[in-house]
């Protein structure tokens, strides 16, 4: 099956994350003989707007040029020079991003060093605003959020894979927490392989009856059904798209549409059918009395499994 465009982070929750920008960014303006030779104590994001420029990290050799972006990691050691007759310019912000106010994210994600963005046209121009708009020394709620977005943008596009994570003491709630929202984002990534799960609990160093217990717990379903709630989601926007149930249920995993429907129903509160004209309805402008503001009538479900 196909896989679905779902984002790495889907399945960590906004509240469980913490990013900070540990200084204002650095607006890059380097000459043709700019060269550096540094460690940082923190991630350092860098994108390139203009010129070219090589770095070596960990003996490996990076050329950036436009659109590309390149994370070094806290305490990695590098050396970089313009090759470039044009100047080098961009952005550098050294951040960090923490779970639970204490691990670091990036320290468990396998993550490629350096991509070319893939949505440069789009990103371009908040890359040229960020770094123009950058305060001189302090940092802002704007710019916290806008380096989200750009952040978010280089992990989806570097990410290759979570790290294997090491067996803690059941109550260390913590790391326990942790390995359920790398869980619920490998499945939430990849709801239609039917071996998904399977696959993840493989990989989990907790004992498999407890660690469903606990995903139960925190995400609000088992891990199977997650993985059928995933399949929904992506249901819901076939259908919004103006595919037939039949079809989306084909390319949501589902064979047979009538099941697919009482399944929907079960999770989504309304029938596929009724979700389709209701999702039309709305995109025409038809909103029932009380509701002009186009909030869902029907509330997705969240049931005991």
């Amino acid at each position: 099956m196909d896989k679905t465009e779902q984002t790495v982070l889907a399945g960590i929750p906004v509240n469980a994350v913490s990013l900070t920008l540990t200084r204002s960014a650095i607006k890059m303006q380097h000459t043709p003989r700019w060269s550096v030779d540094k460690v940082n104590t923190v991630h350092d994001l860098l994108i390139c707007l203009t010129g070219r420029a090589r770095y070596v990290i960990d003996g490996e050799d990076i050329v950036m040029e436009p659109g590309c972006a390149m994370l070094i990691e806290a305490n990695m050691p590098f050396r970089g020079q313009s090759i470039s007759q044009d100047p080098y310019t961009g952005l550098a912000q050294h951040f960090t991003l923490e779970v639970f106010g204490q691990m670091d994210l990036i320290s468990h994600m396998k993550l490629r060093r350096s991509v070319a963005l893939p949505h440069w046209t789009m990103l371009e121009p908040l890359v040229r605003y960020y770094r123009e708009s950058v305060p001189l020394s302090s940092t802002t709620l704007n710019q916290h959020h806008m380096f989200m977005v750009l952040l978010i943008e280089f992990l989806e596009a570097a990410f290759q894979g979570w790290r294997p994570q090491q067996e803690a003491a059941l109550d260390n709630s913590d790391q326990l927490s942790l390995a359920v929202m790398v869980a619920a984002s490998r499945i939430a990534a990849d709801p239609l392989d039917d071996h998904i799960v399977e696959q993840v609990l493989e990989s989990i160093p907790y004992n498999h009856d407890y660690f469903r217990r606990i995903f139960r717990r925190q995400v609000g379903f088992t891990p199977l059904k997650y993985q059928e709630f995933k399949r929904m989601e992506r249901a819901m926007g076939l259908l919004a798209g103006g595919l037939s149930v039949k079809r989306a249920a084909e390319l949501s995993g589902f064979g047979d549409p009538y099941y697919f429907s009482r399944m929907f129903k079960h999770y989504i509160g309304v029938s596929p059918a009724g979700y389709k004209a209701a999702e039309r309805r709305h995109r025409d402008g038809q909103f029932p009395r009380g509701e002009e503001d186009g909030k869902v009538i029907y509330p997705l479900q969240r049931r005991p499994s």
